[in-house]
């Protein structure tokens, strides 16, 4: 069953030019990753340092096999000490 990956950032704007290259880079090795269907991420109008990533997988395991993965946990690392906070995660399942 396909799976939606919500994902929130919020990013000083003095650490937007580092962070979203990196935000480009996982897109780009997520692509390539089995299982994955989509991606896009948005920015929030009213307040322009929380960032929004959504992305569409075949299945819960395709997620899960891709977060474990060593290439996406180097680029997450990252981007986790740009923003000096963990990303957190929510799936949310197709009903």
């Amino acid at each position: 069953m396909a799976v939606k990956i919500v994902i929130r950032r919020k990013v000083p704007g003095k650490k937007e030019k580092e962070l979203l290259p990196l935000l480009i880079q996982l897109r780009a090795l997520a692509t390539a990753q089995p299982g994955y269907i989509s991606g896009e991420t948005l920015r929030n109008m009213d307040n322009p340092e929380e960032y929004l990533v959504i992305s569409t997988w075949k299945s819960v395991e395709n997620w899960e096999a891709w977060v474990s993965a060593r290439k996406r946990a180097v680029v997450q690392e990252k981007i986790d000490r740009i923003l000096e906070a963990k990303t957190e995660y929510s799936i949310y399942l197709y009903e």
